[in-house]
């Protein structure tokens, strides 16, 4: 019978008299410890490739001695096997040399990136792939890629932007520091499952050193910044507005789902498949906010907000950005990422405590560190609520002002200062 493998049990298991027994996991078919009459030990794996049995073995015990470490590989081997590949063949190949940067690329998406980060980040990561590095690397053995390869691939990046912007020639650089880190997470990740036996991009140097961005919309480019977006309609008027009142990311803001809101509590809860921490976000909805999504018309029998064919969520930001810029009349140079920095700022001008804009953010590193918090679980709801409030009345009162529109925190309720 099936056993829940762990270290003592292993320990446990006596040689066969003859032959070779096999002590299965109960916790993931497939996975199992075999046991020679000589007493050697190895961890297997069991599963089917196009209706093919195949048992392969991952390591003996004294290479791969926790139960857990050896209980991922079989993991990994079996949804390898599930799309078709080979894990023994494909081991074979790359002990030859013959495996090609594209099947690396292709295992690290399915077995890492797709289990490991949003949803957002998988398709940058696509996209990065598919238009920098397969065109380059593709057909060729991932054994061969050298450090002066990358050099080569960089160079090229920082050379050249992908979207033209007026007035802008530099942003190429920074372009080809993400390009960099992708590659530097892709060869440590290959290294690990021996598909190649050194990373090319050790030693190699980011081509520009990056300086955080401090550009905030004032209140006179935040009015002409709501009215271009009243100007331009749907679907990235209203979209571009709730980046201001959320203070949420743009992927997030842009993929969100109809049954992700809750406007009789005046929620959206971002799940974590969405979030770049991959924990889910509870996000509170001002009035404005709450008067854009309810104009907002429906797509079809579509789930999501913001989309044009009921299936992906809308893309094409790059033009609207470009379309928003003339209707602000061309302001100094800005992106989209700088909305969560106002709304961030202008938070603070309200009197919200940091921690309490982290919290909104969904940053796991803020100003809660170290054992703090670690036992600090207290998520500041109420305050949140308040900030995220006021900071729409704010807006309000800016872009659409009346006698009647007042700002501040809601009686009551503190920021958690």
């Amino acid at each position: 019978m099936a056993k829940v493998l762990t270290r003592l049990i292993v320990e446990r298991f006596k040689p066969p008299k003859k032959g070779r027994v096999v002590h299965w996991d109960a916790l993931m078919p497939g996975f199992g410890l075999r046991i020679s009459d000589k007493g050697a030990r190895s961890w297997v794996a069991m599963y089917r490739v196009n209706c093919k049995s195949v048992m392969q073995t991952l390591g003996t015990l004294a290479l791969i001695p926790k139960v857990d470490d050896a209980r991922q590989r079989a993991r990994e081997a079996i949804i390898t096997a599930r799309s078709g590949i080979n894990p023994v063949e494909e081991k074979r190949a790359a002990e030859a040399g013959q495996v090609t940067f594209g099947a690396v690329a292709d295992r690290w998406m399915r077995e890492y990136v797709e289990r490991n980060c949003s949803e957002s980040l998988i398709r940058e990561r696509r996209r990065t792939l598919g238009r920098d590095i397969l065109p380059r690397w593709g057909e060729r053995r991932a054994l061969e890629i050298t450090k002066s390869d990358v050099n080569d691939l960089l160079d090229a990046k920082a050379d050249r932007r992908d979207r033209a912007r007026k007035g802008r020639t530099d942003g190429a650089s920074v372009q080809s520091n993400r390009t960099f880190s992708l590659l530097t997470t892709l060869f440590n990740w290959a290294v690990s499952h021996d598909l190649v036996e050194t990373n090319p991009t050790a030693g190699v140097r980011r081509r520009v050193k990056e300086v955080p961005r401090d550009r905030l919309l004032d209140d006179d480019e935040l009015v002409r910044f709501w009215g271009a977006c009243d100007a331009m309609g749907l679907p990235f008027g209203p979209l571009f507005q709730l980046l201001l009142l959320t203070a949420q990311r743009r992927g997030e803001v842009g993929g969100m789902r109809r049954s992700e809101l809750d406007l009789e509590k005046r929620m959206w809860t971002v799940p974590g498949s969405r979030t770049k921490n991959r924990k889910p976000h509870s996000v509170h909805l001002s009035d404005l906010a709450i008067e854009i999504i309810e104009r907002l018309p429906q797509i079809g029998d579509s789930d999501l907000v913001f989309t044009t064919n009921e299936t992906t969520p809308v893309s094409g930001f790059s033009g609207a950005k470009t379309r928003l810029d003339q209707l602000m009349d061309d302001p100094p140079e800005w992106i989209l990422h700088d909305l969560r920095r106002t709304a961030t700022s202008g938070m603070a001008r309200l009197g919200v405590a940091p921690h309490v804009v982290d919290k909104i953010l969904n940053h796991t590193a803020g100003t809660i560190r170290g054992v703090a918090a670690v036992y600090n679980r207290y998520q500041f709801e109420p305050e949140r609520e308040a900030a995220l409030e006021a900071w729409g009345r704010f807006v309000e009162n800016l872009v659409q002002p009346s006698p009647s529109n007042v700002v501040g925190l809601r009686p009551g309720i503190r920021s958690g200062g």
